[in-house]
């Protein structure tokens, strides 16, 4: 039904925009075979409007005309309907392919890679290939989660969601039902900042830890959403990006290299053990808990016992 309503549409569009008169409704119906199989006029009529309407909000100017005999016509004229000329400089044009790159996994490649060749189609220069201007680069954000793609389109499309999660010191999952904001890439790791409705309070998801399939449901939201940058700290803060304190752990020589990049010291203690002093921030401890037996805490005593719990949950699966 979908494919069938999306090629009507394309059909109403091609008339409309590749005639240079006016159309009257009874010309359409006789130019496009989804109209010649309505039942009656009525319900021809009524899919009419609902697709000339559904044309306008997509961004066709349908222009309604009337003859000199009182005849109703319609037609969308090339000259309102072009887009402006698109020119990018070099760096644009590395910008854009940048992103490209950065997406190599799930539905957006596809469109990235589509984005690209319209780009080139309405007049990105031949000289500048857009891959290559930083091709030492090679970004990507890895996207393994199953929950991703649905909870993305959920935060598009403002749809509040629910779905199993599991934190770190459960060892089961328990519902949850959240309005949607954003998602956020932080150390490799896919953040869903949001309204917990069972809380009644802003939170954060860790994609992983999500179980089961992410459904949506069809009420509205019932709290404002945040501005982007305000969505940002927000999982900044709970991924452990906001330190107001430091720690010091001992981690095993030659492991944990992003935990070396944020330390504040370094001390080798020998027998194959370095002292690190590093910023201490909400999440830390669940960070920490995935270098396993490579990082041992010694202080403080809170950060020690929230990675204790958090291996004992672990360990009992």
């Amino acid at each position: 039904m979908a494919i069938a309503k999306a090629e009507r549409l394309m059909n109403l569009a091609l008339c409309l925009l590749g005639t240079r008169r006016p159309l009257s409704k009874r010309e359409l119906r006789e130019s496009i075979e989804a109209y010649l199989e309505a039942g009656s006029d009525d319900s021809f009529n009524r899919m009419f409007e609902r697709d000339k309407d559904d044309l306008r909000e997509l961004g066709l100017v349908i222009e309604t005309v009337e003859s000199l005999d009182g005849e109703i016509g319609y037609l969308a004229r090339r000259d309102s309907n072009r887009l402006p000329p698109i020119t990018l400089d070099a760096e644009e044009a590395a910008a854009l392919g940048l992103a490209a790159k950065v997406w190599q996994q799930v539905r957006l490649a596809g469109a990235a890679s589509g984005a690209l060749q319209k780009l080139r189609a309405a007049g990105l220069p031949e000289d500048v290939d857009p891959y290559e201007a930083h091709g030492a680069l090679e970004p990507r954000i890895p996207v393994h989660e199953a929950a991703f793609e649905p909870l993305m389109l959920a935060c598009r499309d403002r749809r509040p969601v629910a779905f199993e999660y599991r934190k770190a010191t459960a060892a089961r999952p328990e519902p949850r039902h959240v309005e949607p904001w954003a998602l956020e890439c932080w150390r490799g790791h896919w953040y869903l900042a949001g309204w917990d409705r069972d809380r009644g309070a802003e939170r954060v998801f860790r994609l992983s830890r999500i179980t089961g399939k992410v459904r949506s449901r069809g009420s509205k939201f019932t709290v404002p959403v945040p501005d982007v940058v305000t969505v940002r700290e927000t999982v900044a803060g709970w991924a452990g990006e906001t330190a107001d304190r430091s720690a010091v752990i001992r981690l095993r020589t030659g492991a944990g290299y992003p935990l070396r990049a944020k330390a504040s010291r370094v001390r080798e203690l020998g027998d194959g053990w370095d002292e690190l002093e590093i910023p201490y921030g909400h999440g830390l401890d669940a960070w920490l808990v995935e270098f396993g037996p490579d990082v041992v805490v010694l202080e403080p005593a809170e950060l020690r016992a929230d990675v204790m719990d958090r291996l004992r949950a672990v360990a009992k699966g």
